[in-house]
């Protein structure tokens, strides 16, 4: 079914969304008009916002705990953060979002909404001051934002110990696992996995690689410590690094 600038929501979506449908309904229609006008959201998506953006990120609450605390890196229009806000009031969410015309897009909208629970900080998930903003949390989403081994490198300190990291992939997540593997694992995400969300809505179920943030910070502090030593066993002329 092809979409308009107001489209109505597919049947599948009241399941997802709920008694907070049409807020849902109401975040659609800002991607359709505002999202395309401010250059967040392509033309070519307005006929599949619903299933391929709104729904499409909504779903992976099924990998989401209850209550859980959740931080959404590169949030962008707000996908997956803000459809996950609609569909799971019992998440407190943050969206870290670097470009300032997003991030005033995305203020806005959870001010029309009128989410509670969810706040926007403005910077990349890298940045120190970014880290002491947000602290940690029991679950950081990503949508389309890097390839997994760099991924990793953003979202693992971000992740509580004991948490996750769950990144909306494509056909290529079991793939992308096999390649990143090893360099993901020492960045602290272990157990990488492929699930399969809203397979019960959808056509098209939305694929996320899931990773673990190990509860036992020790193995991690031993090898921090023991490449230390080793640095510091070594003899010979120190060259800068370009």
């Amino acid at each position: 079914m092809e979409e308009g600038s107001s489209s109505p929501a597919p049947p599948t979506a009241s399941a997802v969304f709920g008694d907070r449908l049409t807020l849902a309904q109401e975040y659609r229609d800002i991607l359709a008009t505002d999202g395309i006008i401010q250059g967040l959201i392509g033309p070519r998506e307005v006929d599949r916002l619903w299933t391929r953006h709104v729904l499409n990120c909504a779903v992976i609450g099924e990998v989401i705990a209850p209550g859980s605390t959740v931080i959404d890196i590169g949030s962008g229009a707000g996908l997956p953060g803000i459809p996950l806000a609609i569909a799971r009031p019992d998440l407190t969410i943050t969206l870290v979002e670097p470009l300032l015309r997003r991030a005033t897009f995305l203020d806005a909208v959870i001010t029309r909404l009128g989410l509670s629970g969810v706040r926007v900080v403005r910077g990349r998930a890298e940045e120190k001051a970014v880290r002491s903003d947000v602290g940690t949390a029991d679950v950081v989403t990503s949508r389309a934002v890097a390839p997994l081994e760099r991924l990793a490198g953003w979202s693992a300190p971000l992740v509580s110990p004991g948490g996750v990291m769950v990144a909306i992939k494509g056909s290529s997540a079991a793939e992308e696992i096999e390649r990143d593997k090893a360099v993901v694992t020492k960045r602290g995400l272990t157990g990488l996995r492929v699930a399969t969300c809203g397979a019960r809505f959808l056509d098209d179920p939305t694929t996320v690689v899931i990773g673990d943030k190990s509860t036992d910070d020790k193995t991690l502090n031993d090898k921090k410590a023991g490449g230390k030593k080793r640095a510091a066993g070594r003899t010979g002329p120190k060259h800068p690094r370009y």
